[in-house]
């Protein structure tokens, strides 16, 4: 990994992450959109369990792109001055709500009677349960869960606009092939 990523292109682990959390976002909003219509019983909690650990998969991305950028910044925006700034504001709130998301639904599943586990491997609770603590961290969840959905919607569309204009911006976080015109 180039340690300056001086080029126009991200560095590669980090456009493979980039896309690999996009398509685990998309897994996750779906699942948890149409497990809650799901009837109580064993597909109900195996699609809550599938969540839970998809989420915690999710978390270990966004902290491994963190690192990524850290060793690989991304190169320097092709927009200047009000676009740059809003851009890079988009790019830390979408970051911070990526650690947000996960770290509440983990908080939120760790106050209830129920064991909170990783693919069957338990993990540790953060109290005994409480149904306060349970529903402030439910609330939070779901609330980061649209502002996600909501910055997401943006960061595509922004990108449909860079592809639109063909200043090369988008071409820089596409794999190999399909970032050449």
């Amino acid at each position: 990994m180039n340690a300056t990523n001086a080029g126009q292109r991200y560095a590669p682990p980090a456009i493979l992450l980039h896309w690999l959390q996009a398509a685990l976002l998309l897994w996750l909003f779906w699942l948890g959109w149409s497990m809650v219509e799901l009837p109580k019983g064993a597909e109900r909690s195996a699609a809550y369990a599938l969540h839970k650990s998809l989420g915690i998969v999710a978390l270990g991305l966004v902290l491994l792109r963190l690192v990524v950028r850290r060793l690989a910044p991304p190169p320097a925006p092709l927009a200047a001055g009000r676009e740059a700034m809003l851009a890079q504001a988009a790019h830390r709130l979408l970051y911070v709500l990526l650690l947000v998301l996960p770290l509440a639904g983990y908080a939120a599943s760790a106050f209830t009677p129920y064991a909170m586990k990783f693919f069957g491997l338990e993990l540790p609770r953060l109290g005994a349960p409480d149904e306060a603590l349970n529903a402030l961290f439910k609330r939070v969840h779901w609330v980061a869960g649209w502002a996600v959905l909501a910055l997401v919607a943006l960061h595509v569309a922004a990108a449909l606009r860079h592809a639109l204009r063909r200043d090369g911006t988008l071409a820089r976080m596409l794999p190999g092939r399909l970032s050449r015109n």
